[in-house]
């Protein structure tokens, strides 16, 4: 099944900045082979559920032994079982409307 999911992981007792735990994980979702659009607050992803969630996991696996003692993480997420549907055709669905 396919899913997009908007992920949000948040290292916490790492101090203020966590933009080298964002890297890390956007590394291991790219290296799955994800398809990924960093944004200023999170990360949408789309794939494979299994492999989506695997690289989650693997996400929080690595923050952890990367120094964060605890992680919150947000996941919002969607699926269609009437068609397939990419993030480029949710963006394009809303940028038609906003040219009529």
């Amino acid at each position: 099944m396919k899913v997009i999911v908007d992920l949000c992981v948040v290292p916490m007792g790492v101090g203020v900045s966590v933009s080298k735990y964002v890297a890390l994980c956007e590394k291991i979702l790219t290296e799955a082979g994800l398809k990924t659009r960093l944004h200023a607050y999170g990360t949408n992803i789309e794939g494979e559920y299994d492999q989506v969630f695997a690289a989650i996991r693997q996400c929080h696996e690595q923050v952890h032994a990367a120094g964060a003692p605890r992680i919150s993480t947000t996941i919002r997420m969607g699926t269609r079982t009437d068609r397939e549907q990419t993030m480029a055709d949710k963006i394009q669905s809303v940028e038609d409307k906003l040219t009529k």
